[in-house]
């Protein structure tokens, strides 16, 4: 939303997020494997450690118990170092251990236990404000100006979306992997989950609303081409992450930006330098005469007086006016077209608004055009970079979009050169 939420950039709940080396690394990394071959295999959690809840034909220890969809459990066991003739691979976790468990069927399941690696930092992304997701991500719905536009849709991203694991050490690497640690330190895939075993002999599986990645040819500058989208998966098939990377989480896409590759892209205080060169330069609007100037990039709200509006046929920059106003449009009837007073070509007319957020750029020069049909106003090359880039739309399409608000893009490039008028003194 042109660099700021609705209602703004609240705690975990951001436009954009940096990752910083963690005091105490937390990274973790796939350690023992365990086989449970019973259809109830579950995990019951003591003061110190993990057991594996096995029920059998034996007779039982101890009374009934009720499970927690409120049936009986009339034989069970707590069953603890097995050896590998009872069937079932049985194992004791301390209580803060990651895992991961596949569900291959009602009568396995594979739990794949991590241990700590001192030499990684994670971050969690997800919907959840759960303690263990460090950046907390809402659905980006095109357009949206209000908080209420967002709450309005259900989200289609997941509540533990995706972790990222950075190096701790030069070049300090980072990986992208499908699919979050939950409160218990948990990642569960259900059996209808696709999971496949690799030819090591590891487990791997994907999410449900599942994590695409792509990474654009040429890095993230001017010449830059699009890649290709590929599904990650929670271990194996994973992505490093390069300067211009897009992740998607079904619902929002994130773009990854590297340090050095923010050296090289305007800082806001480049933008705002460059906003007040424009008006600086004092455009006028060909009917009323009237000086244009953009507005502060605070306010990206509600248009002013002076506010610069544009023809999107042909890129002919006026103030407001009601010249071409038809008597449909007047009316509210059907009719939403404009026609140039200075040209004639009839298009939308919308008010034009500086892009906020540096990191889309992929240069330092002024902004001269602005993205079709929703008014946002970057360099050329920046809008020729976004005017290419397919952006997974829900689950079967693909389309261009702005990067400052999500909007669709329309006409023949998706974005036109602005033509402004100098003052006439």
């Amino acid at each position: 939303y042109n660099g700021s939420l609705p209602n703004g950039d609240r705690g975990r709940r951001k436009s954009r997020f940096a990752l910083y080396k963690r005091p105490k690394a937390n990274g973790v990394k796939p350690s023992t494997v365990h086989v449970a071959c019973s259809p109830q295999a579950a995990k019951v959690k003591t003061t110190d450690v993990t057991f594996v809840l096995v029920f059998s034909s034996f007779r039982p220890f101890s009374p009934s118990v009720k499970n927690k969809h409120g049936g009986r459990l009339r034989d069970w066991r707590l069953v603890r170092n097995l050896p590998p003739s009872c069937g079932t691979t049985n194992y004791i976790s301390n209580k803060d251990q990651h895992s991961i468990s596949y569900t291959l069927s009602r009568a396995q399941t594979v739990v794949v236990e991590y241990t700590y690696d001192s030499n990684t930092d994670m971050f969690q992304i997800g919907r959840s404000t759960e303690s263990p997701i460090d950046f907390v991500v809402t659905d980006t719905v095109a357009g949206s100006q209000s908080n209420s536009d967002t709450q309005s849709v259900q989200s289609t991203i997941s509540r533990f979306a995706c972790r990222i694991m950075c190096q701790r050490t030069p070049p300090y690497t980072a990986r992208i992997y499908a699919a979050g640690f939950d409160s218990s330190k948990n990642i569960f895939l259900g059996e209808k989950a696709a999971k496949w075993k690799t030819c090591d002999g590891q487990m791997d599986g994907l999410t449900t609303n599942g994590v695409l990645v792509m990474h654009p040819r040429n890095g993230f500058m001017q010449d830059s081409k699009p890649g290709v989208w590929r599904e990650i998966s929670v271990e194996t098939e994973t992505q490093e992450l390069v300067d211009g990377s897009l992740i998607d989480l079904c619902g929002a896409t994130l773009l990854w930006r590297t340090a050095e590759g923010l050296s090289h892209t305007p800082t806001l205080k480049h933008l705002e330098a460059l906003r007040q060169e424009i008006n600086a330069a004092r455009p006028q609007c060909p009917v009323g005469f009237n000086t244009l100037a953009f507005p502060s990039m605070r306010r990206k709200d509600t248009p002013d007086e002076k506010q610069p509006w544009v023809y999107l046929q042909c890129g002919h920059v006026h103030g407001y006016h009601n010249w071409g106003n038809h008597r449909e449009e007047r009316e509210g009837r059907e009719g939403r077209l404009r026609e140039c007073p200075m040209c004639r070509a009839k298009g939308p007319y919308v008010p034009l608004w500086l892009g906020c957020e540096a990191g889309f750029y992929v240069d330092a020069a002024p902004p001269t055009h602005t993205f079709n049909p929703c008014g946002h106003v970057c360099s050329e090359k920046t809008a020729a970079f976004w005017s290419q880039i397919p952006l997974p739309h829900g689950t079967h399409t693909f389309h261009t979009a702005c990067p400052f608000c999500a909007q669709q893009l329309s006409g023949e490039q998706g974005y036109i050169r602005l033509i402004f008028q100098g003052p006439l003194d």
